[in-house]
């Protein structure tokens, strides 16, 4: 993917930095994530019929649109206009952030798919997004391109980084934070980036997963 940093918080040596660690990581971490990869494939092929992966189209660095993968945690062909109306109402503010910002019951979702979300580890495929050079580990959250089409000028701010697999958002407040609150997460990231940021960020995240911090 070619981007114009001209339209990105990333000068040349940020720009490799960011690669060069995003890289290293998962090398570092690829000894783990394979058999780890394997064992969840295998439990969602057991769980329930339908493709291992699930991708969709989201908006990346400068907006410019990528498929972003994940592992599938709701039955195939499920209906996503149901995602869409409850994004809408989000935005608008007619979500109860007291309880939670995502769909609850959601009748959608496989059992080895509640399991995967509130691990986060359906997440994971993303890495072969950062390998691709799409995404990086740390990062505003890819957003599907029907949720950037209810944006007002302002929010497009998140998109001079890369999205990322988890970030500042993620690992404050993930599933009860308000639309703009989310947002304005995103950029105060984006106008305090550094790569000992994303290292924080990355250490942060760990607890986030284990206990489950705003997942469902």
């Amino acid at each position: 993917m070619k981007i114009d940093r001209r339209n990105s918080i990333y000068g040349l040596r940020d720009f490799f930095l960011k690669r060069t660690a995003d890289i290293g990581l998962i090398l570092i971490a690829l000894p783990v994530l394979i058999p780890l990869f394997s064992l969840i494939a295998i439990a969602i092929k057991l769980d329930s019929k339908g493709s291992v992966f699930f991708k969709q189209k989201r908006a990346g660095i400068d907006c410019i649109p990528f498929y972003c993968y994940k592992f599938r945690t709701m039955q195939a062909n499920a209906d996503e206009s149901i995602h869409k109306k409850h994004i809408k109402d989000y935005i608008s503010g007619k979500v109860d952030i007291r309880t939670d910002v995502k769909l609850l019951n959601d009748r959608r979702v496989t059992r080895m798919g509640k399991l995967l979300r509130k691990t986060s580890l359906d997440e994971l495929p993303q890495l072969i997004n950062v390998v691709k050079g799409e995404m990086s580990i740390v990062g505003p959250r890819p957003l599907p391109m029907y949720e950037v089409e209810e944006f007002s000028l302002w929010h497009n701010e998140r998109f001079l980084a890369f999205p990322g697999i988890t970030g500042y958002w993620q690992v404050n407040g993930r599933g009860r934070v308000a639309f703009d609150d989310q947002l304005r997460m995103d950029i105060r990231y984006i106008r305090n980036w550094s790569i000992w940021l994303d290292l924080k960020l990355i250490i942060l995240t760990i607890p986030a997963v284990i206990f489950a911090k705003g997942a469902g």
